[in-house]
């Protein structure tokens, strides 16, 4: 039987979800990033539908939206662009860094263990008291030092991922700190192969990436976009290092596109769909087969976005 994941518009086999973006930003509407952040606010749901549509025609069929609980998600905006293009949209609990929130929000206050009831709710029962579900959990860390904060949210998330069985994407600044990250996952009884990693090839470091992956965590690169123009992409040397060493059932790819510069439909270059009609290409010419690129594209995000129904089931039965 396949796995399943959750999608804002409910659960779906893992081998239904098709050509895959890891870490998508379609939607991104609260006060502070109108304010301080307008470059990356994305509150219009009929823009994302286009950009969407876009990536839809392309072949892509889910998309991860990482924006996570109180931040600037929109459980109805999300659904509203599943229903009218037909992608599956993977929506996401857990914080993002504290510029996103006021301190004194409740979710910057509350405990670890409140925390994480806040993040099984979006889980198991719906997002900002709606019926539709997260089907992720988030952490993040700044620096390579890991801050009292971000401590309890890992320990919320460790908590609700226990509890729900829900995969987990980290987010690491500037692509630095992932050792630290992978020691705290280790410390907090988190399996390894349910974590995913984003942006850590803003760091080009072959051996940086060596120890992320022989940890046998996932890894998402998401900085195709910002490289389109380059000949031989750094990201896609990396990738390719990367495969050459083994670690191809482990990379995944996503745009992070939060930039509103990025989307075709905003009148801004490459567009989100050329992650899969563009990048795939630079992949082929330095040597990637098309079968690899099934595997990065379908496959991995099939097994990292599934969740662990035992988990859930056992919980339930408590």
């Amino acid at each position: 039987m396949p796995g399943i994941v959750r999608t804002v518009l409910g659960d779906i086999a893992a081998d239904q979800i098709g050509v895959t973006y890891m870490h998508e930003h379609l939607i991104i509407d609260s006060e502070i990033v109108a304010k301080d952040f307008a470059h990356i606010h994305l509150p219009s749901q009929s823009e994302a539908i286009e950009e969407v549509g876009l990536c839809k025609s392309h072949g892509v069929r889910t998309m991860v939206d990482c924006m996570p609980t109180g931040s600037g998600r929109s459980a109805l905006k999300l659904a509203a662009i599943s229903k009218a293009t037909g992608m599956n949209i993977v929506a996401t609990a857990g914080l993002h860094t504290d510029r996103y929130y006021q301190p004194t929000d409740d979710l910057e206050t509350m405990s670890a263990h409140d925390l994480a009831q806040v993040f099984v709710r979006d889980i198991e029962v719906g997002m900002e008291g709606t019926e539709h579900k997260a089907g992720q959990l988030k952490v993040v860390t700044s620096q390579h030092v890991i801050t009292n904060r971000e401590r309890r949210l890992f320990e919320a998330v460790a908590i609700a991922h226990h509890k729900t069985g829900a995969p987990i994407l980290s987010h690491c600044e500037h692509g630095k700190g992932a050792i630290e990250q992978i020691e705290l996952f280790l410390e907090l009884n988190i399996p390894i192969h349910k974590v995913t990693m984003s942006h850590t090839d803003k760091e080009a470091d072959f051996g940086y990436h060596r120890q992320i992956l022989s940890s046998g965590i996932n890894v998402e690169y998401d900085q195709s976009l910002r490289q389109c123009d380059l000949a031989v992409p750094p990201s896609a040397l990396l990738m390719k290092a990367m495969v050459d060493e083994g670690f191809i059932n482990q990379i995944m790819l996503g745009t992070d596109g939060a930039r509103r510069s990025l989307w075709s439909s905003l009148g801004g270059s490459p567009g989100l769909a050329w992650l899969y009609s563009g990048w795939s290409k630079k992949l082929l010419e330095i040597g990637f087969t098309q079968a690899q690129l099934d595997t990065i594209f379908i496959d991995n995000p099939a097994k990292a976005l599934t969740l662990d129904m035992h988990k859930s089931a056992a919980s339930r039965g408590q």
